[in-house]
């Protein structure tokens, strides 16, 4: 906050838009549809059968996804939205990080269902300090309707923020949060140019971390420069990332009907039960599907630390399940579909290890 007695200007200002429209009369761009609901269940992974066939109905989660402006956006957006963002940038809180999502469903969506609607700017919070820097919480409310009906709520959290300034030596959590907001993994979107060069110096300090870790790192990892984003570990994920450490890959098998699952999540999407149990993969996969990132250029997700062409790809593992991670081995332009994969860690500096797929090119 802005201290006991001193007054927050900016945060009066922000305050007024509280109310104001962030989108109106909204339409989505396609009809709730089949092929949207058959490639959003296949992605995630959910076999539920009211997502398909006769009578089938949209799972409640697509809420947001018919919605959605995709890469030529929206031209109903509110310009009380606008003004918001211009002002906190302006003001030096130009970078943006997602926070939480809320969403409340009043009836099922079903193919054939004509999207509409409104947004607005609900609430602004009083100046916050967080290990990613000082901002202010900005929530969205949109209301959505499905053929002029009430279909749901969707509340959008996010913090617009200055990102924290790194200490002397370039470490500690100052550091850290530079890092994050100047990656563009994760949840952070974008980070704005300063004039008073504070984003300069943050990547100065980013550097000589980066060569500090160097020092550490085995000899044929030495000189790397580039970092490579820390993953965000919760309650929910953090056994996964414990068994990493001790280089097993876990996945959960629920305690009720026995079904393997990943990404860890709470609960089981097959029956719904919250007990479960972890059983290690052997390591053993192919490839699924992947894709060669060309751009933007990630010099930390290159073997060879250069800013070139790198595989991601979806792993299945021999149990079923599937998994995001890096294809090593071989070269980007060889890994296909169906090439088979062996589990191995990956060290990236002092303090990171990450689970890649070695590939085979016989």
């Amino acid at each position: 906050m802005g201290g006991q007695g001193v007054r927050d200007e900016l945060y009066e200002r922000l305050r007024a838009y509280e109310g104001r429209s962030a989108a109106v009369a909204g339409i989505g761009k396609d009809l709730v549809n089949e092929p949207m609901i058959r490639h959003w269940c296949e992605a995630m992974g959910d076999a539920n059968p009211a997502y398909a066939g006769p009578g089938a109905v949209a799972p409640p989660t697509m809420l947001q996804a018919w919605t959605m402006g995709g890469l030529s956006g929206h031209t109903d957006r509110g310009e009380a939205y606008d003004e918001l963002f211009g002002l906190l940038d302006g003001a030096g809180y130009a970078s943006v990080v997602a926070t939480d999502c809320e969403q409340e469903y009043l009836r099922p969506l079903r193919p054939g269902d004509r999207i509409t609607f409104d947004a607005v700017i609900e609430a602004v919070s009083e100046r916050k300090t967080t290990k990613l820097g000082t901002g202010y919480f900005i929530t969205t409310r949109m209301d959505v309707r499905a053929q002029d009906e009430p279909a749901g709520t969707h509340r959008f959290r996010i913090l617009k923020f200055r990102p924290a300034a790194a200490s002397p030596a370039g470490a500690g959590a100052g550091a850290s949060a530079g890092a994050l907001a100047r990656t563009g993994t994760g949840n952070v979107v974008r980070v704005g140019a300063r004039a008073d060069g504070r984003e300069t110096r943050g990547k100065e300090a980013l550097g000589k971390e980066a060569q500090r870790i160097g020092s550490e790192l085995p000899g044929d990892q030495r000189g790397r420069r580039s970092l490579r984003p820390r993953p965000v570990i919760n309650r929910d994920n953090a056994g996964f990332w414990k068994g990493i450490a001790a280089h097993q890959l876990l996945i959960q098998r629920c305690g009720a009907c026995g079904t393997l699952r990943f990404p860890w999540l709470p609960g089981c999407n097959a029956c719904g039960s919250p007990e479960w149990e972890t059983a290690e993969a052997s390591g053993e996969g192919t490839v699924f599907s992947y894709v060669v990132m060309h751009h933007p250029p990630f010099p930390a997700f290159s073997e060879s630390d250069e800013a070139g062409p790198y595989a991601v790809a979806l792993i299945e593992l021999a149990e079923g399940v599937r998994m995001v991670s890096n294809v090593i081995g071989v070269p980007y332009d060889k890994v296909r579909v169906g090439m088979p994969v062996r589990l191995e860690f990956l060290r990236t500096d002092s303090e990171l290890e990450l689970p890649v797929f070695r590939g085979s090119e016989g």
